[in-house]
């Protein structure tokens, strides 16, 4: 994440007052939700829809299987990740907004509560398969117990180790970690390898959200939570994370950590696993694929001290914006998007992440078992989707106090985190 997303984020907030106002008036919303079937509506209708580009793939699939097959055809923009929130912004004040938007989950809190997208409650309920939709997404749509948005594109925290380099190192290369303590032992097992370049893991040491993407998950692994439920409240100094940074400051001592880890800052976090000089490392699940080219991948779901199993369920929500006025319309896409046509026959076919746990088993994933498992583990109950609405700037942006919090326990005097967690409450709070 970039300052200049991170202060777009904070000038969309203070947008609240005066967006919330054009949310409530009918003629915006109103036309769109009242009355509206399970299926919306199909009547050729041209329908605008914006992405950011990591989603380019899976958000060009899903928008050319849709125009095939309806009367209804959405105009797909792409924005460059880094110009998306303050367009977003940008729109949102001058009620410009198109008809549907995606946006990454981490901000989806801030813009429920500034108004920017209509309300679906009673639209998700007609869905009959409503209860399977993944309930992170949901939760982090939710605001003042109204739903704005579903899942667009999930992106999950899964771990990736080398069968390789495992073989060589005399472990087991079907059996990855399922302990926080055999994830430190197979790591050192690797390292001990003495290769040339290869190390035992990596982590994004200067980036926020690499770790709430890849650590958050193992203290859920171990029934504790990183905040409290209102998302005002740090809680990353209870015994879970604190045996979280033990594991990564020990393998640190060991060497066994690469030594870019430190200034990385996290568009290269995943090079060196690709490279095939990583033997085992929280991953994102979307790379499957791509690492698969190079590597021989074994998955499992993130592990806590005492096993368990979870993920940080990312990526991004969609919802119909306060602007559209076609929001009948627009729901005949996103109910769509849902279904098992979108899902299974774009979605899963695609190698991505299905947002229906009834549909994880599905003919894609049943043809590799690791994708099974990647499916799986986002229905787990461990598995969240964290909610705060000043998430970004406690997490996500250069310098956030959680950077601080995780550098010091790794790399400097981790008797300083009483201090650093209360300098995220700090900003939580706000």
């Amino acid at each position: 994440m970039t300052i200049r997303r991170a202060v777009a984020a904070i000038a969309i907030a203070g947008l609240l007052a005066g967006v919330a106002a054009c949310g409530g008036d009918d003629s915006d919303t109103g036309s769109g939700t009242a009355g509206i079937t399970a299926e919306g509506t199909d009547d050729g209708s041209e329908l605008t829809l914006w992405t950011r580009a990591p989603l380019e793939l899976q958000a060009k699939a899903l928008v050319d299987a849709y125009n095939k097959s309806h009367k209804n055809q959405v105009k797909l923009t792409i924005v460059p990740n880094d110009d998306y929130v303050a367009k977003v912004g940008a729109a949102a004040g001058s009620g410009d907004l198109p008809d549907l938007f995606a946006a990454d989950i981490v901000y989806v809190p801030n813009w429920t509560k500034a108004g920017l997208f209509a309300d679906l409650t009673e639209s998700i309920k007609l869905l009959p398969y409503a209860d399977k939709i993944n309930q992170g997404h949901l939760a982090a749509g939710t605001f003042e117990n109204k739903r704005y948005v579903l899942p667009y594109v999930l992106d999950l925290s899964v771990i990736f180790y080398n069968k390789k380099l495992y073989k060589e190192a005399g472990l087991d290369p079907e059996k990855g970690p399922t302990t926080l303590d055999e994830f430190k032992e197979q790591a050192l097992a690797v390292q001990k390898l003495g290769k040339k370049d290869v190390y035992g893991t990596f982590f994004g040491g200067n980036c926020g959200g690499c770790n709430v993407f890849t650590w958050f998950p193992m203290i859920w692994a171990g029934g504790q939570d990183v905040m409290n439920p209102e998302g005002t409240k740090s809680l990353l100094d209870s015994p879970a994370a604190q045996k979280v940074y033990a594991t990564w400051r020990e393998l640190q001592a060991a060497g066994a950590i690469a030594p870019g880890s430190k200034d990385e800052t996290g568009p290269t976090w995943v090079a060196a696993f690709q490279e095939g000089k990583i033997g085992v490392m929280p991953y994102p699940a979307t790379l499957l694929s791509t690492a698969s080219k190079t590597v021989d991948v074994g998955v499992v779901p993130i592990p806590g001290a005492d096993g368990g199993a979870s993920t940080f369920v990312g990526g991004d929500g969609i919802g119909i914006s306060k602007d559209s006025k076609k929001a009948q319309q627009a729901w005949n896409f996103m109910a769509w998007l849902t279904s098992e046509a979108g899902q299974v026959d774009v979605l899963a076919a695609n190698d991505s992440t299905v947002s229906r746990m009834d549909l994880a088993d599905n003919k894609y994933s049943q043809k590799d078992p690791r994708v099974l498992t990647v499916n799986q583990v986002a229905g787990s109950p461990q598995s969240k989707t964290p909610v705060a609405v000043n998430f970004q700037q406690a997490f996500n942006a250069p310098g956030s106090p959680w950077m601080t919090l995780f550098r010091n326990q790794v790399y400097g005097d981790p008797a300083g985190l009483a201090k650093d967690n209360a300098a995220l409450t700090d900003i939580l709070g706000q």
